[in-house]
């Protein structure tokens, strides 16, 4: 079978708690092999890691940007703690969820951008103090996490992955040169996507992984239009056992079998995360 890796899926979300160990097993069957969950505040820190050891999974610890209004900046010694604490876990893969968004209305206003900012670098502190990679939240703010990735580059460079990539071309390559790998998932399979479509076959096979971000981002046949969600039909709920699926979309856009898809794939989020290397499946 065809072994994939969900490089960024969040578990523990309400919308899978009713089912969760169904939605793990189904991602199984579909041959996805391993999942990454990273946190997005203090308050989820043990149920990341507690639902990584319970599915043979890792996870990432961090504050997320629309965690920030309601963080503390006493969260940050919080995180270096548990980092410290988790420092032999294998399952500890990175440092993440950590970013900056600049979508959001809320967090667009000048005191919350620059909010963002100083937990966005604190925790690139943190990432380099403790070795690790990070799972970078990209949301129209790409320009400014790299002028932060430049200034705090460790000396053996990052490696991580920029979640979600939605950049220009000239950005990824430049996330690409600092070391990181760029995340794609259900945004590939509609159409109307072609800026990530067109990243997602022109930028070098090395750099890419795949991922779903469940429950969210759901592909286009789970997806439900604004007009659907008026008539009573809810969003489809994305989960790790669409990977597969969205992954021959984008196998497909670049001429490629799945099979070597997720081999190159797979490969790429071992060099991204190195410590998954002793959780993979021989």
């Amino acid at each position: 079978m065809t072994f994939w890796i969900d490089t960024h899926c969040h578990l523990d979300a309400a919308e899978f708690s009713a089912d969760l160990g169904d939605v793990r097993a189904r991602a199984s069957a579909q041959g996805v092999a391993h999942c990454i969950l990273p946190a997005v505040a203090v308050g989820n820190f043990e149920a990341v890691r507690l639902l990584a050891h319970r599915f043979s999974d890792s996870y990432a610890l961090g504050i997320h940007p629309l965690c920030v209004p309601g963080a503390q900046e006493a969260d940050l010694q919080t995180l270096d703690a548990e980092l410290s604490l988790r420092r032999d876990d294998p399952r500890l893969v990175a440092v993440g969820e950590i970013g900056l968004d600049y979508f959001e209305p809320a967090l667009k206003q000048s005191l919350m951008r620059e909010r963002q900012e100083f937990f966005y670098r604190e925790q690139l502190k943190l990432a380099r103090q403790h070795g690790l990679p990070v799972m970078l939240h990209v949301r129209r703010s790409a320009d400014k996490l790299l002028k932060h990735l430049r200034e705090l580059k460790p000396g053996g460079g990052w490696r991580g992955i920029g979640h979600a990539f939605n950049g220009s071309e000239q950005q990824a390559n430049e996330f690409i040169k600092l070391g990181l790998k760029l995340g794609f998932g259900g945004n590939v399979t509609f159409d109307s996507a072609l800026q990530i479509r067109r990243l997602a076959s022109r930028l070098p096979l090395e750099a890419l992984v795949m991922e779903t971000d469940s429950p969210d981002i759901p592909p286009h046949w789970r997806y439900r239009t604004a007009a659907q969600r008026e008539d009573g039909q809810g969003q489809g709920r994305n989960e790790p056992a669409e990977l597969p699926r969205i992954a021959g979309v984008l196998a497909q856009l670049r001429g490629l079998t799945p099979e070597a898809l997720a081999r190159a794939t797979t490969a790429n989020a071992l060099q991204a995360f190195p410590k998954l290397q002793g959780l993979m499946p021989c």
